[in-house]
């Protein structure tokens, strides 16, 4: 959960910044919401060209990254770039992609990622759940606009699966501090 600015404006808050694409995929973006928007629309006709097709095949994530690839590189060579970095198998605003088995984007990638050490390849989803969540931790108390509220994706054979947005516990004693959605809508 992030919140959508205006300048340094905080004029949206909960604004969901994870979809599904597909069955077995995920998206999720930091950066300009207007342009995460776009390509939600790019996706979405990718999805159902895909889907008219009705072969009993449907595009799994390496096929996903290779078309946002594309789209981020396409409107990068126009000076007409997509203010975003994309978390699918890591897509950043100007066409780089790589894999990894953790990316973050924006400041998790500076603040989040050395907490990486905690991470195994043989790590529970509730281990991974409480790892994330101190993660996010760190990142809301390092950015004045964050708001302590997030959402856990997970991917399996069944599909996908996206949590409610969640209060993230602050050890803030400050009241504001405890819940910084409730002190944004002006309820102190």
């Amino acid at each position: 959960m992030e919140t959508a600015s205006y300048g340094s404006t905080l004029r949206y808050k909960s604004v969901e910044r994870i979809k599904p694409i597909g069955k077995h995929s995920l998206l999720g973006a930091s950066g300009e919401l207007s342009d995460f928007q776009e390509l939600l629309h790019y996706l979405d006709e990718l999805i159902l060209y895909d889907n008219m097709w009705d072969d009993g095949n449907s595009l799994g994530p390496k096929e996903v990254h290779n078309y946002l690839t594309r789209v981020m590189y396409n409107r990068r060579n126009k000076f007409t770039p997509l203010w975003n970095s994309l978390i699918l198998a890591g897509v950043n605003m100007i066409g780089v992609h790589f894999e990894d088995d953790h990316v973050a984007p924006g400041f998790g990638n500076h603040f989040a990622r050395p907490i990486r050490e905690e991470w195994r390849k043989d790590l529970s989803f509730e281990d991974g759940v409480k790892i994330l969540e101190k993660c996010m931790r760190v990142l809301l108390y390092r950015d004045r606009s964050a708001v302590n509220k997030l959402q856990i994706a997970k991917i399996t054979e069944e599909g996908v699966t996206i949590s409610q947005p969640y209060a993230l516990k602050t050890f803030w004693e400050f009241n504001a501090f405890q819940n910084r959605m409730a002190a944004a809508e002006g309820s102190w």
